[in-house]
């Protein structure tokens, strides 16, 4: 038999391993796969380059792309809620017992969150109706800072346009997470590599802590509070940290792959929009962002210097981003995450409290 005719009765075979492979990559392991060697990869590239927040931001870069670009990424619901509660674990050792000798500093932020907020949204606002003619409906919810998933249901009770919305929120958020850390960078002269404490816990630490954690992680999505799964880690084992009863600090071969993943979950949010949607609203999603960022900036500056904290904090607790992120990257670099979260938490749950009756006043009765 001569070599073309083995190379013919080879091609049916080719065929089927070739159906078989795309069929695997169809599935949702298949796309999980795919999502974390692409995020492994912008990690890899990113850490190479020695860039602040290189696991985060790498990974969310990289897969942001992907996504665009039609590859079909994907992170499991309960992958990433078990990656939540790894992340809160791992932050609540960025607190320290000297948290408790700072908390005098935050009634005057907390004081100030409010209408840095206001003048926040109002600034993406007025670019996106004023500039790029999005309707009022539309813009307002486009400019609101974070809480997506809360801000797309009163948008869909108003009739407005979600595609715009979405991919102006989530423009925002990976703009914030690909900038933020070089701002604060800068602004501290020096790189956090986000490499954690250099101390990890013993055995019996992890045996009594991470039910805690668990518990409290259950109880916080039971009570609705925000970002519920990390949340509730977070306070638990920040409680646990500063205290001195416990400590409870993850190796960098957990906590690593688990900021990687928060990267790569961010990317996937680019999948509900076409590569035509996201350039359509780029350029106000953009101007939109510049203005609430530096809107940002001086909130932040001032209440730097009015409670004198780094500057770099305070912009992480202002920052118009997700609960989750932010905590996750004053972590990183070496902040307080115990300040940002609880700011993020007061600005979540003050829009859940107070954007229902905010709305009917700015655009009326529905």
């Amino acid at each position: 038999m001569s070599l073309g005719s083995d190379l013919e009765g080879s091609k049916p075979c080719i065929i089927r391993w070739f159906l078989m492979i795309f069929s695997l990559l169809e599935t949702s392991t298949g796309r999980l796969v795919v999502t974390v060697l692409i995020a492994v990869l912008g990690a890899a590239v990113f850490s190479y380059m020695d860039l602040p927040a290189a696991w985060l931001s790498g990974a969310m870069v990289f897969v942001s792309i992907a996504t665009l670009s039609g590859v079909r990424t994907h992170i499991p619901v309960r992958l990433r809620d078990a990656m939540f509660v790894l992340l809160g674990i791992s932050m609540g050792a960025g607190v320290n017992p000297d948290v408790v000798d700072r908390v005098s500093e935050w009634p005057v932020s907390m004081g100030l969150l409010i209408p840095v907020m206001i003048c926040v949204t109002y600034a993406g606002y007025a670019v996106l109706h004023f500039s790029a003619k999005w309707s009022k409906e539309t813009a307002y919810f486009g400019a609101l800072p974070g809480a997506l998933s809360y801000v797309m249901g009163l948008a869909t009770e108003r009739g407005a346009d979600l595609p715009r919305i979405a991919s102006s929120q989530s423009l925002r958020l990976f703009i914030l997470v690909a900038v933020v850390p070089f701002a604060v960078v800068a602004s501290n002269g020096e790189v956090a590599g986000g490499a954690g404490p250099a101390v990890v816990s013993d055995p019996v630490d992890f045996l009594f802590g991470l039910p805690l954690c668990l518990a409290a992680s259950w109880l916080a999505v039971k009570l609705r509070v925000p970002g519920g799964c990390m949340t509730g880690a977070f306070f638990m084992s920040a409680g646990l940290n500063a205290s001195g009863v416990l400590l409870l600090v993850l190796p960098d071969y957990i906590a690593l792959p688990c900021f990687m993943m928060m990267g790569a979950f961010i990317g996937c949010r680019f999948g509900t929009m076409t590569l035509r949607q996201f350039v359509s609203v780029l350029g106000a999603s953009l101007g939109a962002f510049v203005a609430a960022f530096v809107t940002s900036l001086l909130g932040a500056w001032l209440v730097a210097e009015l409670v004198h904290i780094p500057f770099g904090q305070a912009l992480l607790a202002y920052a118009p981003g997700g609960l989750e992120v932010m905590t996750i990257l004053a972590y990183m670099l070496d902040l307080d995450p115990a300040f940002v979260a609880a700011h993020q938490i007061a600005r979540f749950t003050g829009m859940v409290l107070v954007l229902p009756f905010i709305t009917a006043l700015v655009l009326g009765k529905k």
